[in-house]
């Protein structure tokens, strides 16, 4: 290796370790508030990227998670046919009641066996109005974000990257829940 070669790859090494610690940072004073459900929400020690896979709206339109920068994200991965999945989601109804705006917001990703008219037939029956009603009808997405068990929920700062993420149910609704978030799009908006 010549001493340009080494040069960029350290260079390169640096960069990268600088993000990481950068990130870790950014987001490591969320560990004291992890509080009841929120203890299950492993924080990222790294900087994982949402990835750039199709999945589908209401309409059937093709949308990526990349479409959703801007604002710190909530994704919840789940099915109709996930009894603890249907447990929490009127929870995360409430929690987009008390939250949603211009920082944060929260999308529903119904994965593999979850037909549209099962989605509505369980959004109406759960009274969840506010919620949008995403697909991934063959887990693609849901398998590029490692989700290896439902439900599985992933939050992301502004830009799309991974603050943490929380396998199984979790009560959204509980104020220590709330406050965990919103910390979170504090933290993530300040300069």
């Amino acid at each position: 290796m010549n001493k340009i070669q080494y040069a960029v790859l350290y260079t390169s090494f640096l960069l990268i370790a600088n993000v990481l610690s950068a990130n870790e940072t950014k987001f490591g004073e969320l560990n004291n508030l992890k509080f009841g459900d929120m203890k299950k929400m492993a924080l990222s020690n790294n900087v994982f990227s949402a990835p750039n896979t199709v999945f589908f709206d209401q309409d059937g339109k093709e949308i990526t998670l990349k479409q959703f920068q801007g604002r710190v994200t909530l994704v919840n991965f789940w099915a109709t046919w996930c009894a603890p999945c249907r447990k929490e989601m009127p929870s995360l109804e409430t929690l987009s009641n008390q939250l949603d705006g211009d920082a944060f917001q929260i999308l529903t990703i119904a994965t593999m066996r979850s037909s549209s008219e099962a989605i509505d037939n369980f959004f109406d029956d759960n009274n969840i109005i506010n919620l949008p009603k995403f697909r991934d009808p063959k887990g693609q997405l849901a398998r590029a974000s490692g989700v290896a068990a439902l439900p599985l929920t992933i939050l992301l700062d502004k830009n799309g990257y991974e603050i943490g993420r929380l396998i199984g149910d979790a009560d959204w609704s509980k104020s220590a829940t709330i406050d965990f978030i919103k910390k979170a799009v504090e933290i993530d908006t300040a300069k």
